[in-house]
């Protein structure tokens, strides 16, 4: 938890906590699905993918012909984790901007193919992505009394 100098949670100009580093990277961890945000044709694209972890870096396997592959090469992304709760109002957002990077060396490769990540889209997924976190922030809706 992130904390002011008084020990209570730090919190943004609306009220909801500002979680650290290592606690995004333990929500973005457990997480089962993410969205990442892409340039196709110039335009914002978005699109829900399962995903793991390698150390910091978020790792995504797709098809190589797919516009994710494409799109996602040496360039900059955001992907998004999140949670919520709606009876108790309750939730929390993650996000990560960082450079995606088509994961083209064997030795890495064959590292990636033993990672516990099988694309939940049919057909087959022999592309894999991996995104450095260069700017992790994240936010906590607080529960309310």
């Amino acid at each position: 938890m992130n904390v002011d100098g008084r020990g209570a949670a730090a919190t943004d100009t609306a009220g909801l906590e500002v979680l650290t580093r290592e606690e995004c990277l333990r929500l973005l961890a457990e997480a089962p699905i993410g969205r990442i945000v892409f340039t196709d044709q110039a335009l914002p694209a978005v699109q829900p993918v399962n995903f793991t972890m390698l150390g910091t870096d978020i790792v995504v396997r797709t098809s190589p012909e797919s516009k994710l592959a494409q799109a996602t090469r040496d360039t900059v992304v955001a992907f998004e984790v999140d949670d919520y709760d709606v009876a108790t109002r309750t939730g929390w957002s993650v996000m990560v901007v960082g450079i995606g990077h088509a994961v083209d060396d064997p030795e890495e490769r064959a590292v990636l193919e033993a990672l516990p990540l099988r694309s939940w889209a049919p057909g087959p997924r022999s592309h894999f992505i991996r995104i450095m976190t260069d700017i992790v922030t994240g936010r906590r809706i607080p529960r309310r009394p």
